[in-house]
């Protein structure tokens, strides 16, 4: 069985403007599809790949960027009272976004491992298992 994946908006920009470790996320996916399971991705993390997107490449490449992150090996993590406060207790004690403290309080409720390159992250390495894209 392969590992839960749990993505923040930082792999999937890296993925879909073909940047820096975008190759790890592309295998990641495809293992996840052919383990026939499914990477998380909850709904913040969503609108903040979306609202990225939307400011390098404006509406058109955005709305095409979602219609593509659909037919991906993902599924939507809803949000619920425990997940936001759980997200709020993380971000009142580490330096991480807001965003980011969805993504691991996502990860430590799926005890999964978040894929990512984004630097906060080092701070709650203690928390939550990552799978960096670019080798430390």
């Amino acid at each position: 069985m392969s590992e839960k994946l749990v993505l923040d908006s930082f792999a999937l920009v890296s993925l879909f403007h073909r940047e820096s470790g975008w190759e790890r996320v592309q295998a990641a996916l495809y293992d996840q599809d052919k383990a026939q399971t499914r990477a998380l991705l909850n709904w913040i993390n969503w609108g903040e790949f979306y609202y990225i997107v939307k400011r390098r490449v404006g509406m058109t490449k955005a709305a095409e960027a979602l219609r593509l992150l659909e037919q991906l090996p993902i599924e939507l993590h809803p949000m619920d009272h425990p997940l936001v406060r759980a997200a709020a207790e993380v971000k009142s004690e580490y330096a991480v976004s807001y965003a980011d403290a969805f993504c691991i309080a996502t990860a430590q409720r799926a005890n999964g491992t978040v894929l990512t390159n984004d630097p906060e992250f080092r701070a709650v390495e203690h928390l939550i298992r990552i799978r960096w894209l670019s080798k430390r």
